[in-house]
């Protein structure tokens, strides 16, 4: 009995590892579709990874961060941004900022065609705000590519909520306002 238990954990460990590999080839492959990397193994080059790197990096221009987005949401003064979920579907349903709409996963082709079909008719200076929130900032595979494809499209005022490690807990643990479900 004891030795058809430790095959069944064996066998259980090597399921599992398998199913995690595939995951990470799905995941590796989703972001390389939606940011145009394609060939053999569609990996990127060092140049494209330095350049999504310094766009988005943790400090630069194009990244608001949650306290400052809640300021301007909450004021009664100046432009309110169109916020956008490009995360997972289930995250968005959980909690979400209120006024934000759900557009799809943006390591997704389904995703970004319906980015692009919602921003299509705005002006290509209105403030969009992007935010996904389903993992630590350095592995996000959503933003980086609706952020590139609103910028492809000549969208100029772009800014992603940066959410360093969830948006459990830098958004909805520290008390901003959310909603639930819809």
């Amino acid at each position: 009995m004891e030795r058809h238990s430790v095959k069944s954990s064996v066998r259980f460990c090597f399921d599992v590892a398998v199913l995690a590999t595939f995951a990470a080839l799905f995941v590796t492959a989703g972001y390389a579709a939606a940011n145009g990397w394609t060939g053999p193994g569609a990996a990127p080059t060092p140049q494209m990874q330095a350049q999504s790197a310094s766009e988005l990096a943790p400090g630069s221009a194009q990244l608001i961060n949650p306290e400052d987005l809640v300021k301007i949401l909450q004021s009664p003064k100046g432009e309110k941004p169109l916020v956008l979920n490009v995360g997972p579907h289930l995250l968005y349903m959980q909690a979400h900022i209120p006024g934000s709409e759900y557009i799809g996963a943006g390591s997704d082709s389904q995703g970004i065609e319906s980015l692009r079909r919602r921003v299509k008719p705005l002006p290509r200076k209105t403030f969009i705000v992007l935010y996904c929130g389903c993992c630590p900032w350095s592995h996000c595979p959503n933003v980086q590519p609706a952020y590139n494809e609103l910028h492809k499209a000549g969208f100029t005022n772009v800014k992603v909520l940066y959410i360093a490690d969830n948006f459990g807990t830098d958004w909805v643990y520290k008390g901003y306002p959310t909603i639930k479900g819809q």
